[in-house]
């Protein structure tokens, strides 16, 4: 229990920024599901759709501080490389 006044603002503060980063992180998880979901599905519009909502998702949960950039680029990334095994090879 907080013994002081800064220390009990702290704890406030607390519950306030948790629940706040909270909402960002199931934001982005619940994004990275569906898109994970529609590249095993074999959907490759709606997948292409749903990576794009997942990295806006992970760019501002980044953005906040909730995850550290480099996650969000890495899981980015990995989004992007399963999408792109989805995709028909263009012959050139």
């Amino acid at each position: 229990m907080a013994n002081t006044k800064s220390a009990e603002k702290r704890a406030r503060q607390s519950v306030k920024r948790h629940a706040h980063n909270r909402w960002y992180r199931s934001r982005y998880r619940t994004f990275l599901k569906r898109a994970r979901q529609h590249i095993v599905e074999g959907e490759p519009e709606t997948a292409s759709e749903s990576v794009r909502r997942a990295s806006q998702a992970l760019d501002r949960a980044a953005q906040k501080g909730v995850i550290h950039k480099n996650t969000a680029a890495r899981t980015k990334s990995r989004l992007a490389r399963a999408l792109n095994k989805l995709q028909p090879q263009v012959q050139a």
